[in-house]
């Protein structure tokens, strides 16, 4: 049986847009029968913090959404992601890369170059050993992939088959921490995963991440990459839309069973102004093929600055 999960970052609290993701996430695991993990991922350990950790799983508890097993932190799994590490160089796949973000971006944005943005060009593939000791020199190198773009198809249970040129693509990052892109793949298959539920966003990267699968020999999951929540100017909701978070709607009077109903509604599930005690609630009414298809964009009504009477219950 295939075990769902919802993995966030704690560099800061969930948003709606977030927690609508996780509830998602919950109802697709439930509707198959399958367990529910909750995953923290915190790689980057300058960005994470405790606080945001135990209000993130504060959170989801309020709306009725907890971990069936251990909440694993990916801090605490180096090694896992070290031995496959070593693997993919042992196999003459890793390359040390010494280009910055910005100098990738301008390379991809060249007369010559036809990739997307924040595709890898390939400058560092075939140095020489000399070049490499005279760029190790100035800067340490990040790792990346020989994906030799290999052309991959993500079959999305939301949008059918998405095809891709995968490129060599970063598994460690220059100050020696496993990439996300690796140590999702490790963490999914380690845990069981077999359906990843997650935003519209993250899906142009997925093709990088089933090629790693496959190159590693491990379980390729099924994916449903979802529409995200947009603010009122269209653009993907933050802080800077104003009260966004359950914290702030909570100190605005709204308290989880409207947030939670709020939810529901957007998904079709109940009525406006509804009231859902918690997310086991929405289970019997609930079918992954009828989840919209478009992004739902938050109503200027409904959200403010904290305290501000013109924020609505919802």
């Amino acid at each position: 049986m295939p075990t769902g999960r919802f993995a966030p970052s704690p560099s800061g609290p969930l948003h709606v847009g977030n927690l609508r993701t996780a509830v998602l996430a919950w109802l697709f695991a439930r509707h198959e029968g399958s367990r529910f993990l909750v995953r923290i991922d915190d790689l980057d350990r300058a960005a994470s913090r405790p606080e945001h950790e135990r209000s993130q799983l504060a959170h989801l508890a309020a709306l009725g959404i907890e971990s069936d097993g251990e909440v694993v932190r990916q801090s605490e799994r180096f090694p896992l992601y070290e031995a496959q590490l070593d693997r993919l160089g042992a196999e003459g796949l890793l390359y040390p890369c010494y280009c910055t973000r910005r100098e990738v971006q301008e390379a991809a944005r060249a007369p010559h170059g036809s990739q997307a943005e924040g595709t890898y060009p390939g400058t560092c593939r075939d140095l020489t050993p000399t070049q490499r000791r005279d760029r190790a020199a100035v800067r340490r190198p990040a790792w990346r992939v020989r994906a030799e773009g290999a052309h991959v198809v993500v079959e999305d249970r939301r949008h059918g088959s998405f095809e891709a040129t995968v490129d060599d693509f970063v598994v460690r990052r220059a100050d020696g921490t496993p990439a996300y892109q690796l140590a999702v793949v490790v963490d999914d298959d380690a845990q069981g995963v077999g359906e990843v539920v997650r935003g519209d966003d993250l899906l142009a990267t997925t093709p990088r991440q089933v090629w790693l699968a496959q190159t590693l020999g491990t379980k390729v999951p099924c994916y449903s990459h979802v529409p995200l929540v947009l603010g009122p100017d269209g653009q993907r909701l933050a802080k800077r839309h104003g009260a966004v978070t359950l914290d702030d709607l909570q100190a605005a009077g709204v308290d989880p069973p409207r947030l939670l109903g709020m939810l529901a509604a957007s998904l079709g599930l109940r009525p406006p102004g509804a009231r859902v005690a918690s997310v086991g609630d929405l289970l019997a009414d609930f079918s992954p093929e009828a989840v919209p298809r478009r992004p739902w964009v938050l109503p200027a009504d409904r959200i403010g600055k904290v305290g501000d009477v013109r924020v609505r219950a919802m």
